[in-house]
Formats: C-alpha cells, sequence, structure tokens
C-alpha cells in the first residue's frame, strides 16, 4: 500500500540503567531517572533474596510496560517473540495438523493441505500416540506441539491411533513451513450465494480471499457474505490488500495518527472483484485488522454491514526488537476510517485488573447510536463514530433460555472433559452417519455418564434443561469429524440467525445498492468520495 511514510521495525540497543544510564536525560527528569536508579540500586544490594542483573532489567522492563496500562503493550521475551511471530504470520515448521485434547490423547482437529501432515495420509480424529520415542499420553497440546514442531527438513516420527484399525500408524515427516489458512474453507449456501469465513490476517489472507471469491463467482454466486466475526486481526497490510480487492485504485483505505506523526493508506492495485455485493459479518470479537476492512468497505458503500458492534481496537502497535532476543510492542497511533472515524473503543481498567469498555454498547440501542458521532458514506448514509463500526442492519444472535443458560453455568467449570467426551462421542459415529443424520437422545445420555463416571456433578434437572444446547454441540462435533466444516456450517444455518439475515438480503441483489435498499438503509444523498463528520 503506499503510505505517506512507513513504520520500521527498529532495532534499539539497551542502556544500562544503574551507574549513569540516565545521563542524558533533559535536567527536569533527572529526579525520576535517579529515583529509579537508587531503587534498582538497592533492590539488587539489599532485597532479601539475590536477584542478578539480567532478572532485575527485566523486572524493571516488565513493571514499566505494566504501569501503562495498556493491553496491547507488552514485552516479549524470545520465547514469545517465536509465538507472537507464528500467530501473527500463520506460519511455522512443522508437519501441519490443528491439534486439541480428547480424552487422554492429543487428537488431530484438522490437516492442512500441502503438508507433510496431508502428504503422509494423516486423518482427521487420529489420535497422537508417540512422538518418536516419547509416549504422548496425557500429553496436553502445548506438549504435543512442542514435540512436533522444529528445523525445517529435519525428521519426526509420529505414532497415531485410527478408529477402525487395530494397529497404530506409524509415519515419518520431515518438517517444513506449514501455512495455516485464513479462509478454512468456502461454499455456495444456496444457489446464488457464496459463503467466505475468514479468520485470521495472516500473510496469505488476501490471497486466500482472492482465491475463494473467485471460485464461488465461478460456481455461480452472486452475491458473497464474508464473515469476520470472531476474527482478533492479524498482520495491517493484509487488510488493507484484501479491501482493495473490492475498492477502486487510489481510494483511501485508513490512516493512522500518531505522536506528531500521520499517514495514509491508499489502495494501490485495481480492485479483484469491484461489483459482486457484498454482506460482511461482525460481532463482539471481530478487531482490529477486521475493523479496518469492514470499515472501508461500509465507509464507500461496497459491502453491507451486519451483526453486532464490532470489538473496537483502533490501536497501532509497532514491534521494536531489543538485545538478548527480546522484542516490545508498543502502541504508537490510532486507526481511522476513510471518513475519519476512530476505530479505538474507549477501555478502562477496572478493579479486577480487566479492560471494560466505558460505555457498553454491543446492541448499539437507538439512543446509544443517537449519543455518538455521526459520519456520512460516500452516498450519504449516516454512519456511527465513537469506536468500533456499527454495523448498518444491528442482528442480535439467537439467545440461549434460561434453561441452557443455566447448564452453562453448570458445566463451565469442567467445560475441557465436557468437550472431551462429546468428541469421544463424534468420533465414534465416524463412517457411521450420514450427513442428514440426527442427534439421537443416547449420544446425550452417554455423554452425562462419562461425564459422571469422570467426576463430573451436574444436576439431571439441569442437565436436561439444557439438551438443546447440549445437542448442538454434538451435533457439530459430529458433523466435523465425520464430514468436515462446511457441514457442520450447512447445519448450523438453521441456529444462525445472522448469516439467514445475510443471504435473505443478497437473494434478489443484482448489484450492491440493491442489498442497501434490501436492508433499508439505501442512501439519500449522492456525493464524490467520502464525506467526513457531520453534526455532533
Amino acid at each position: 500500500m503506499t503510505r505517506t511514510r512507513k513504520a520500521a521495525l527498529a532495532s534499539l540497543i539497551l542502556l544500562p540503567v544503574l551507574a549513569g544510564g540516565f545521563a542524558l536525560q533533559a535536567r527536569s527528569t533527572r529526579g525520576g531517572a535517579q529515583l529509579l536508579d537508587q531503587v534498582l540500586t538497592f533492590v539488587a544490594l539489599r532485597y532479601v533474596d539475590t536477584l542478578d542483573a539480567q532478572q532485575l532489567y527485566e523486572k524493571a522492563a516488565r513493571g514499566l510496560v505494566k504501569e501503562l496500562n495498556d493491553p496491547y503493550t507488552e514485552l516479549f521475551t524470545p520465547k514469545q517473540l517465536e509465538e507472537f511471530s507464528r500467530n501473527t504470520n500463520g506460519r511455522y515448521a512443522g508437519i501441519g495438523m490443528e491439534i486439541s485434547k480428547v480424552g487422554d490423547y492429543v487428537t488431530v482437529n484438522k490437516v492442512f493441505p500441502n503438508s507433510p501432515a496431508e502428504g503422509g495420509g494423516v486423518q482427521e480424529g487420529d489420535k497422537i500416540m508417540i512422538i518418536d520415542t516419547t509416549n504422548a499420553r496425557g500429553f496436553n497440546t502445548q506438549q504435543v506441539q512442542n514435540k512436533l514442531l522444529g528445523p525445517i527438513g529435519s525428521p519426526v516420527n509420529v505414532t497415531f491411533g485410527r478408529i477402525g484399525v487395530t494397529q497404530p500408524i506409524k509415519i515419518g515427516f520431515k518438517r517444513a513451513e506449514i501455512h495455516v489458512p485464513a479462509v478454512p474453507y468456502a461454499m455456495m449456501i444456496d444457489d446464488r450465494t457464496g459463503y467466505v469465513p475468514l479468520t485470521r490476517f495472516s500473510e496469505q489472507t488476501t490471497e486466500d480471499i482472492a482465491n475463494s471469491v473467485m471460485d464461488l463467482k465461478k460456481k455461480g454466486a452472486k452475491g458473497i457474505v464474508i464473515d469476520l466475526r470472531g476474527n482478533p486481526g492479524g498482520i495491517l497490510d493484509e487488510a488493507f490488500a484484501m479491501s482493495n480487492l473490492f475498492l477502486p485504485k487510489g481510494k483511501e483505505l485508513l490512516s493512522v495518527r500518531g505522536r506528531g506523526d500521520f499517514q495514509k493508506f491508499v489502495a494501490e492495485r485495481d480492485p479483484l472483484a469491484p461489483e459482486v455485493p457484498l454482506v460482511v459479518l461482525v460481532d463482539g470479537g471481530s478487531a482490529s485488522a477486521s475493523e479496518i476492512v469492514a470499515g472501508a468497505l461500509q465507509d464507500y458503500d461496497r459491502a453491507l454491514v451486519l451483526g453486532t458492534t464490532s470489538f473496537g481496537k483502533g490501536l497501532v502497535q509497532s514491534v521494536y526488537n531489543l538485545d538478548g532476543g527480546y522484542a516490545l510492542k508498543i502502541t504508537t497511533g490510532k486507526w481511522y476510517t476513510p471518513s475519519g472515524r476512530s476505530i479505538q473503543k474507549e477501555r478502562k481498567m477496572n478493579a479486577e485488573g480487566q479492560f471494560v469498555e466505558v460505555l457498553p454498547d454491543s446492541m448499539e440501542t437507538d439512543s446509544v447510536r443517537k449519543a455518538r458521532p455521526m459520519y456520512k458514506s460516500a452516498s450519504g448514509r449516516t454512519l456511527y463514530g465513537g469506536g468500533a463500526i456499527t454495523p448498518d442492519v444491528i442482528v442480535a444472535p439467537d439467545t440461549l433460555s434460561s434453561a441452557e443458560q443455566a447448564f452453562r453455568r453448570a458445566i463451565a467449570p469442567s467445560f475441557q472433559k465436557y468437550f472431551n467426551h462429546i468428541a469421544v462421542i463424534a468420533e465414534g459415529q465416524k463412517g457411521k452417519v450420514k450427513p442428514d443424520f440426527a442427534v439421537n437422545p443416547a449420544w446425550r445420555e452417554e455423554l452425562y455418564q462419562k461425564l459422571t463416571a469422570d467426576t463430573v456433578k451436574i444436576d439431571k434437572a439441569v442437565w436436561d434443561g439444557g439438551a438443546p444446547d447440549i445437542d448442538r454441540a454434538i451435533e457439530d462435533r459430529v458433523a466435523k469429524i465425520a464430514f468436515g466444516d462446511t457441514l457442520v456450517r450447512r447445519r448450523s444455518l438453521k441456529d444462525d440467525n445472522q448469516l439467514r439475515a445475510a443471504i435473505d438480503l443478497l437473494k434478489k441483489a443484482a448489484v450492491q445498492k440493491d442489498v442497501f435498499t434490501a436492508a433499508g438503509t439505501a442512501p439519500t444523498v449522492t456525493k464524490a468520495g467520502v464525506a467526513r463528520r457531520s453534526g455532533n
């Protein structure tokens, strides 16, 4: 993306703190520097427990970071930095599996395409029994991950247990760089509507989205739903590149304002899909890069945004490499949509040390919206500022009954055991059920008996009251284990009124304006570009 100035990763040299480390500070701040010098000196010399210099400096640095009261500013150890980079980039060196704990063993939840695991014939539901010569029974997912990750090209042998196969299956792999798909799957919901869930913004997000959109168009998609619900964000450049798939070259996508600094990000390329009608789904878990995309598409009337208010993470973090393999991720600016709306929602730390919204408004009542600053989209639709992305159409998710809520509260302390036993039951149905299967009440009873035997105490009346919620959980897991993600989505459509609302809006839409008209949010004024703030 074109910028007035690109942010760079800087390598900082840590100055010694003791013995005049702040000698270059302005005279007016030397008192504070002297205070820190003195505290560090007395802790180093007089504290009852001995701390080496490295521990002392790290504790001082962590204390400084903590006192900023910014949940997004963090000091990373070398190991934490490696994990952060892996999660952000969506790449790592391993064999290419998503795993979860099921019973005594960690089990394969998904096999990534073009990975050593796929090439070796690993299947979803396989249990990881032995890694090299280490028995993995009782291991948690982190312990298994630590054994499976390693240098590219290095060997690792894994022995799997597979349902229906009496003998363990031993497979030798060579670790490779793994690409974790940002789009786990894409599908046609009906004969004219495509659906693309986006789980993260990693290095391949734009490519994954582009391939999915073009594939769906070839299959006859006349409108597409992009699902950003629960997407926490990721790489900033991918948010711009993804927006550019749908917005014309030269359009402003985002601006960043820091301490005396201003950057503007502009679409560089001609769009891949400038016309196909879009609905973007968001919720309280849609944050950061997700909000950048939703905000840009909303500002230019390129997509209708539907769901509930997004998270409101509009702070920019830069990562600075430090000596010794450490790194500092620090907030350096705020994001603004093309119309000038700040994405950051105000939060303060409560007594429990948690950051909470100053004005919680996840359902965006009329009175709350009217109290917020108003902006205009490119064609005159009213948009709301004050932090986060307010949907054009607010649709609350399906709610649980009071009995289901009571069940969830009761099972919460034992949720991991609950999930593990559901997975065991689901694996037992693989190869036995058809895509149109119905949840057998006997499965629910079997689950209750397994939990009881596993020392989980839950009142039977509470359990029975939660039956619909339990059956949904069993249904999803059986569908996933037996047939994969697309069947899970297709079967769960009956419980997803947000997605159903999006599909209904796209059914008769030939162009994007038709979607706004169907939703009752059609623009009343036509203007060039993007209008800025109006009114209060």
